[in-house]
């Protein structure tokens, strides 16, 4: 049985020598100052978000970041949009990628749809992601909603806490179909068109009442800081699922 760590410290400042780490997967984590020197791997992968990722005393971080902006475009609309017309632009190419990519995912079985490569979200999973992340950034902190959250929305794991992701009436254990969790995905992601038709420059500047959701810490959040998570999240979640899709695709079920 594989040993788990959750929420542990013991590792924090250790020096680990001569050991198999092979297979070690390694997530959600504070990787900050790790060093790993006179290793070997015939493959090394590492997903995340880094400032500086340093291999062999090259940093890399901007050759990684370009190349992912070449692959995905819509990456670079969503980071750097500060505009109205900006944020227009970003949320036209993410509604066209969106499109393309679920009809594309509707020609595999629905057991498919439910398949988590390599560990990771199932594209129905990703989808009530989303669901979440536009629920509480755009419906709860920007449009002060009543009751902005679907059941069917999935938080990110494992830091959101049980109570919480009970008090805001989600369901995180449902088993829901793809096009049961499109109902309200598409329907929000209207709601999101019609915001960034209706945006302006002082729009983007408001300081929001609310925050997203309880969990998140109590500091000012702005409009467009607001809006261009919900930008990110759907750029950085539709380049995981064509990724996924593609694997899926060459695979029968059970491989």
């Amino acid at each position: 049985m594989t040993a788990e760590y959750i929420e542990d410290d013991r590792f924090r400042g250790a020096r680990v020598r001569r050991c198999d780490l092979a297979g070690l997967e390694i997530r959600d984590c504070d990787l900050s100052g790790i060093k790993i020197v006179d290793s070997w791997a015939n493959v090394l992968r590492v997903d995340g978000y880094f400032d500086h990722l340093v291999v062999n005393d090259v940093d890399v971080s901007a050759y990684v970041d370009a190349e992912l902006d070449r692959r995905h475009p819509v990456r670079a609309l969503a980071r750097v949009a500060t505009s109205p017309d900006e944020f227009r632009g970003a949320w036209d190419e993410i509604e066209t990628l969106w499109a393309a990519t679920l009809d594309r995912a509707r020609s595999l079985p629905e057991a498919k749809l439910h398949e988590r490569v390599g560990g990771e979200w199932s594209l129905v999973d990703a989808q009530r992601h989303l669901l979440f992340a536009s629920d509480a950034w755009l419906g709860s902190a920007v449009l002060e909603e009543q009751t902005p959250y679907h059941p069917l929305g999935l938080p990110a794991e494992p830091g959101f806490p049980a109570a919480d992701t009970a008090k805001l009436g989600l369901t995180p254990d449902a088993a829901p179909t793809l096009d049961e969790v499109l109902a309200p995905r598409l329907a929000r992601m209207a709601v999101m068109r019609r915001t960034v038709e209706a945006l302006t420059d002082s729009e983007l500047d408001r300081i929001c009442s609310r925050k997203p959701a309880d969990p998140y810490p109590d500091q000012e959040y702005v409009v467009g800081r607001c809006l261009k998570v919900v930008l990110k999240e759907e750029a950085e979640h539709h380049r995981y699922t064509v990724r996924d899709l593609a694997l899926l695709e060459t695979t029968t079920p059970g491989e």
